[in-house]
């Protein structure tokens, strides 16, 4: 398997600062929680204006399970669990027949079954309204790949979306412009349905995502207006220039939006696409979105030693040993994969408060070298280019 498609793809299809130094053998969110207690809501939905093949009965639109969390007042409710989020395949795209036996996230995250996370099920929301992300995730995946990061920004004043990442009539996506505009979509789809919750602020909307949902969310960002600011974990617009430039209506060299690109160590990267002949030419050639990123402030945050399965936390509690071997930069352990993970949280809910709250500490916090923000040595480089006016018409 070529190395670009097996850390940038097929790795989702085949599977207030806290103590940061934690000694671990598996993954551990490291952060704690910021000061509201977390709720969650799961709502099935559907898309009615577009289809979706449903056997045997009409179909009702696109599903879409959309997960909402949210600052809640707390509740009595047990903590949802590894294994109860894993349970939510179990009918993501048929909601009324749940089938455990096909979902595979129940044994590849069954060591980790047990382990509490924040959230409680339809606990009471706080009052006040909040700005809204919408989290898009990975090739194929569940909404809640990254449950810890969503929680984590809950508790800190944010109000998170997902729906898993599926091709347009596929519950898999495809990797193609045709799927990218299906999560696009299904990203304004969400921002749509933020707007029915009463303790949503729409007027202030970001996107987070990590690997494909970055290329998805890069083109919702081009077509929806209410969208203020890109989060992105190694988003795949960096790798797949070609299919930026086949859209014909995504020009990165005219975004004026904020944008926060967290990157992985990818070893060789530029030999590794060179060679990787699992992929078309076509979806490589383009212009570096990066650098035509010009007229939007942009801050890279290179992340020396995690690996690109490392932005997801759910991704990490199924790695084997064996696995993580696999995808280990030099002698980057388990431990460090968490403290990496964790300060990649930091940056983004920092960069979350400066573009949406116009924190201007958070703003400041982001400028400054990761050494002043306590980050240990040799975790992290970070840059900031500042947005040029675009020239007159």
């Amino acid at each position: 398997m070529k190395p670009l498609r097996r850390w940038c793809i097929t790795l989702a299809l085949a599977f207030a600062a806290g103590p940061l130094f934690a000694e671990t053998a598996t993954f551990q969110f490291l952060l704690e929680p910021g000061p509201s207690a977390v709720g969650l809501k799961v709502v099935n939905q559907y898309d009615a204006s577009r289809t979706f093949p449903s056997p045997g009965k009409k179909a009702a639109g696109r599903p879409l399970q959309t997960l909402v969390w949210y600052p809640s007042t707390g509740s009595a409710r047990a903590a949802m669990t590894v294994g109860d989020y894993a349970a939510l395949a179990d009918s993501e795209t048929r909601f009324d027949s749940a089938d455990p036996g096909h979902n595979k996230w129940r044994t590849q995250l069954k060591a980790s079954a047990g382990v509490p996370l924040w959230a409680r099920r339809d606990a009471s929301m706080a009052k006040g309204r909040y700005p809204v992300v919408i989290y898009a995730p990975s090739d194929s995946s569940i909404a809640w790949e990254n449950a810890d990061l969503c929680e984590y920004l809950a508790s800190h004043g944010y109000v998170v979306i997902a729906s898993p990442s599926m091709g347009a009539a596929t519950r898999d996506m495809t990797d193609d412009n045709e799927g990218i505009d299906a999560q696009a979509r299904d990203i304004s789809f969400l921002i749509n349905f933020a707007a029915t919750l009463p303790d949503a602020d729409t007027a202030n909307v970001a996107v987070a995502s990590w690997s494909w949902g970055g290329i998805s969310s890069l083109f919702a960002a081009a077509r929806d207006p209410r969208i203020r600011a890109l989060a992105e974990m190694d988003g795949s617009m960096r790798y797949f220039p070609g299919l930026v430039t086949k859209a014909g209506d995504v020009h990165p060299e005219a975004m004026r939006i904020p944008l926060l690109f967290l990157t992985s160590a990818f070893p060789n990267w530029l030999e590794d696409v060179e060679r990787d002949t699992d992929d078309p030419p076509a979806m490589r050639a383009g212009p570096n979105v990066l650098n035509a990123w010009t007229h939007g402030d942009l801050y890279t945050v290179n992340m020396l030693g995690m690996s690109h399965g490392e932005f997801s936390s759910m991704f990490q509690r199924r790695k084997s040993a064996e696995r993580f071997a696999e995808d280990q930069i030099a002698d980057y352990g388990r431990d460090d994969a968490n403290t990496s993970h964790a300060w990649s949280a930091r940056y983004v809910l920092h960069f979350l408060d400066a573009t949406l709250k116009q924190d201007g500490a958070a703003a400041a916090w982001l400028k400054r070298t990761p050494a002043e923000n306590g980050v240990p040595r040799h975790f992290m480089a970070v840059t900031f280019r500042a947005a040029t006016p675009p020239p007159p018409p």
